[in-house]
């Protein structure tokens, strides 16, 4: 089954993003204008910065909260519908009500889920950085700059979602621990490395192709929007570039972030289930990454391994 089917067939969990994105956007644009009303009637410069600043962190918290908390447990379930769909070639006639019972299932409250996801984070940052020591070695060879650094970029995208590949993973197998399907997820998701990355480069292209036509779009047309409404030249740049980067950033986390999430989950899923397991790399990933080996030793504390 192809990624962008599952993609497309699972777009509930992606307008719902954008819905709760598009809130914090509305709120942020009422409540800008409100202090802008004030501080007009106020006819204090001074008032000005106050309420610019006080605008910017209203702002950053309202799509924080969105994005980083409602948004992460959205990403959990919709990691639950692919990871069904692939396995079974079917949706649920629910999504949304399947997520959260499969999110409920498997780690019964927010907390737990978010105790695995960060263990597994922690360890792809870890080696991520390994990784990156070696590439900084690299760079030091002349002529040898460029091509490093679009290797580091590739790398950090395709590490980047290793975490919802195991999330994907302890989905699929559902009738063992998290912490030990999350331990498997990682070893498999290395032994498997050459064809994953590959498909990863084909969407970290497409991510970053559509990105920066999406931020010169926004960046320009708000810009262009304010100038028409009056806005003074550089108050209208700020103000433009604090739009662009909040609404970017939703465009990222719902529409970029899901399509990549999905193609790594579905480019894992067809390698993973026939995935002989290398229990030599448990040994060597706990020498790259602490937080791996303390997966690893919750998978044992539970009784998995």
């Amino acid at each position: 089954m192809k990624a962008n089917d599952v993609y497309r067939k699972t777009m509930k969990f992606v307008w719902l993003k954008l819905a709760l994105g598009g809130c914090a956007i509305l709120f942020s644009i009422v409540f800008g204008m409100i202090l802008l009303g004030i501080a007009a009637l106020s006819k204090n410069d001074g008032m000005v910065g106050f309420f610019l600043m006080l605008w910017l962190g209203a702002s950053a918290g309202g799509v924080g909260i969105t994005q980083y908390y409602i948004g992460y447990l959205l990403k959990a379930g919709h990691i639950a519908v692919v990871t069904h769909f692939v396995k079974t070639g079917s949706l649920p006639e629910d999504q949304f009500a399947f997520g959260k019972q499969a999110v409920k299932e498997k780690f019964a409250t927010a907390a737990a889920y978010f105790a695995v996801d960060r263990l597994v984070a922690g360890a792809v940052r870890q080696i991520n950085g390994t990784l990156n020591i070696v590439g900084s070695f690299l760079e030091k060879v002349p002529g040898m700059e460029s091509l490093v650094s679009f290797a580091k970029s590739f790398v950090n995208i395709a590490l980047g979602n290793l975490d919802e590949c195991c999330m994907a993973y302890t989905f699929y197998h559902a009738e063992q621990s998290s912490f030990k399907s999350a331990a498997d997820g990682v070893v498999i998701y290395f032994q498997n490395w050459k064809s994953i990355l590959k498909d990863a480069l084909k969407t970290a292209v497409i991510a970053v192709t559509v990105s920066g036509v999406a931020w010169f779009f926004f960046m320009f047309g708000i810009f262009g929007v304010l100038g028409v409404l009056g806005v003074p030249g550089i108050m209208g740049l700020l103000v433009a570039l604090v739009l662009t980067v909040m609404i970017m950033m939703i465009v990222k986390s719902s529409i970029m972030d899901s399509y990549t999430m999905v193609c790594m989950v579905c480019s894992y899923l067809r390698v993973a289930p026939t995935t002989e397991i290398t229990f030599d790399l448990y040994d060597k990933l706990c020498r790259l990454s602490s937080k791996f080996k303390s997966l690893l030793q919750k998978a044992g504390e539970a009784g998995t391994r």
